[in-house]
């Protein structure tokens, strides 16, 4: 597995990846010029707008915009794609998924030309599929959360057969030091922008605290959970996190490993984290 740059250009799209998800013409013009010097076909997913507001072509344009990216050379267009949830929580129904296919059709129809992928959305429809609520023309999912935490979006409960603790997290203790719960002398915004603030029954007060090596740079504090329910999250730093272990009452030190719960977009940040080790079982 060779690792693609860390920032997409164009020609790295085109050598890395068969078909990309797309919406902007000039995008697609850039990627067909690509793929005409690398003498490859690029095929392209267009997703179309239907009321989540973070993606896509908007319908009353598709028809134009579809002749145009059809025109240009090298660049194979597969299939017709939409998103729901991730930006304004719209949820799919059976209604939006319904317009997504008639476009298909649309297309099919003026342009005599076939479009193999209707893509319906992410992990937020896979509920509509397991209550054959989905048209049959759908046959593409984008599915992540639903497959590593087998979260159902509609009821925020687990798929059934499936387990949503797959994934840990572990990080090293790096100090381990009793310090007063609440800090001294002028504050100001920490490095998240955040001024913290503390219970006044905090002051003069004292507690274990420890160090361990992830940080904003890696995650999120509010997507991990610690699996000790004795540990509290205090606060990160760009490349660590501090942990209240309050008496410490099973001794945590130096060079132990912690152990955290993780959400969806908590793994989602350490999975392309380069600042921190992956191992896969």
């Amino acid at each position: 597995y060779i690792k693609p740059p860390a920032k997409r250009s164009r020609s790295s799209i085109v050598k890395y990846a068969d078909v990309s998800f797309n919406t902007d013409l000039q995008t697609i013009k850039w990627l067909s010029e690509e793929a005409v010097k690398q003498n490859k076909v690029h095929k392209v997913i267009i997703m179309i707008e239907m009321g989540d507001l973070r993606e896509g072509v908007m319908g009353d344009h598709l028809m134009d915009f579809y002749e145009q990216v059809f025109q240009l050379p090298n660049i194979e267009i597969i299939g017709l794609g939409t998103n729901f949830n991730c930006l304004n929580g719209i949820m799919p129904n059976q209604d939006k998924l319904i317009q997504l296919c008639l476009y298909k059709q649309l297309i099919e129809l003026k342009f005599n030309k076939s479009i193999k992928w209707i893509s319906g959305g992410t992990s937020v429809t896979l509920s509509l599929l397991l209550k054959h609520q989905i048209p049959k023309e759908v046959n593409h999912f984008r599915i992540g959360e639903a497959l590593f935490f087998a979260n159902d979006l509609f009821t925020g409960e687990v798929f059934e057969g499936m387990k949503d603790n797959i994934l840990k997290l572990y990080a090293e203790i790096i100090e381990v030091y009793e310090k007063p719960l609440v800090p001294s002398g002028d504050q100001i915004e920490n490095v998240a922008g955040i001024v913290p603030v503390y219970p006044e029954g905090d002051y003069g007060k004292t507690s274990v605290r420890a160090i361990i090596d992830v940080g904003l740079l890696d995650i999120n504090p509010k997507y991990i959970t610690p699996d000790d329910d004795s540990i509290e999250i205090i606060e990160a730093s760009s490349d660590m996190l501090v942990i209240n272990l309050k008496q410490n009452p099973k001794g945590y030190k130096t060079g132990d490993l912690v152990s955290f719960s993780l959400k969806y977009m908590g793994a989602l940040g350490l999975m392309n984290s380069d600042y921190i080790g992956k191992v896969v079982e």
